[in-house]
């Protein structure tokens, strides 16, 4: 988007450049990635980056501040997750843009869910270094430098409880695509990853081996425990001696149940299926999106009134139906013009605080790494700004 750097890049770009560019960030994560990166950073005029950051905080103050939708919300959560001392704002936020065709930013989902903090910041890092990237690009937001953010990120992570009572907790973290974030994340703060099913309880507390947990960096997603039949040896309602970071709770409060509730420039219009009278005439131009789902799992793009037959009216308010965002191909690539779908990341600093983004590019349907594994200069991505 900034057409100088663009034309640079692709000039200067040879496929033995990008192969010593996975072959360096494999290393770097200590671990083979097993998602797609992208051949190509992206170059993104500070003003859009800014104007995103802005939309996703107001979308998030706007929701935080709500106590009627957050009393509804709650009614959303499971009983068999209801963990007890709920905190009063999320930790960690991500809100997803995808930009129109006048470049006017459009809500994509938002998640109150931790992201890739860690894999993220490495991955500009090593598109730097081995793209060797004009050192004036920054693809940290704000004031933060690489130092600021690793202590602000330190201090969401280890609440000043000390590493070795902290863990990142995930179901069979060694199976995950993410592992390569949970890896750095071990190494930026030495903590310990491990399974769910590995944490054991004795009375009110938890402890992984003979070592206690004072904090939980959460990772596991309700949806892979329900799906997955998952049975961890304590309950989530417990009344556990444990901090979590961030508290459970907002998984469910700040999601794609969300969006039907904002009011914004930039959100898309937006129902629950079973608050719907009479379909579009245009089911085409929608998006058919569970509401606790990851990565894309059961999402429909391009409806059908098969599609919306399908599902049994008790699962219905369940679902909700959302117009399309009309991604504009603003990256120019060796194969034609490419959408990028751009996640600002947040941490809870007082208020809501955006620290970087991730970047997801594609030509497919849906913008996820898995939905256009079989094309080039797509996937994973960073955004750099000037």
């Amino acid at each position: 988007m900034i057409p100088e750097l663009r034309c640079r890049f692709n000039a200067a770009f040879t496929p033995q450049k990008y192969a010593a560019f996975l072959a360096a960030m494999d290393s770097r994560a200590g671990t083979p990635v097993k998602f797609r990166q992208s051949e190509t950073p992206c170059f993104f005029p500070r003003e859009l980056v800014d104007r995103m950051a802005a939309c996703g905080r107001e979308l998030i103050e706007q929701l935080v501040g709500d106590r009627d939708y957050l009393a509804r919300a709650a009614t959303t959560i499971p009983p068999e997750f209801r963990v007890p001392n709920p905190s009063l704002h999320p930790l960690f936020v991500q809100a997803d843009f995808g930009l129109d065709h006048n470049r006017d930013p459009k809500l994509v989902e938002i998640q109150g869910f931790p992201s890739l903090y860690a894999y993220q910041i490495a991955l500009a890092q090593q598109y730097r270094e081995s793209y060797s990237l004009d050192g004036s690009l920054r693809f940290l937001l704000g004031d933060l430098d690489v130092a600021a953010y690793q202590r602000l990120l330190g201090h969401a992570v280890l609440g000043g409880h000390a590493p070795e009572n902290v863990v990142l907790m995930e179901i069979e973290p060694r199976s995950q695509k993410t592992l390569p974030d949970f890896l750095l994340t071990e190494r930026l703060f030495g903590i310990r990853t491990v399974c769910i099913t590995e944490v054991r309880k004795e009375g009110n507390r938890l402890y992984h081996g003979p070592t206690p947990i004072r904090r939980i960096y959460n990772r596991a997603i309700v949806d892979e425990i329900q799906r997955r039949g998952i049975r961890p040896a304590f309950d989530f309602r417990d009344a556990l001696d444990v901090e979590w970071a961030g508290h459970p709770d907002w998984y469910f409060l700040l999601s794609k149940f969300s969006i039907p509730h904002l009011r914004h420039r930039s959100v898309p219009k937006t129902w629950f299926l079973d608050q719907l009278d009479e379909l579009p005439d245009d089911l085409d131009r929608y998006v058919l999106k569970p509401l606790y789902s990851f990565a894309g799992l059961g999402v429909k793009v391009g409806v059908t009134r098969e599609d919306i037959a399908a599902i049994p009216p008790g699962e219905r308010a369940n679902h909700i139906l959302q117009e399309r965002v009309a991604f504009a191909p603003v990256i120019d690539t060796p194969h034609g013009p490419t959408q990028a779908e751009v996640r600002v990341m947040y941490i809870w600093d007082g208020a809501p605080r955006a620290v970087c983004t991730l970047i997801r590019m594609g030509r497919g349907k849906m913008m996820g790494v898995d939905h256009n594994r079989d094309m080039e200069w797509v996937g994973a991505s960073a955004g750099f700004y000037l």
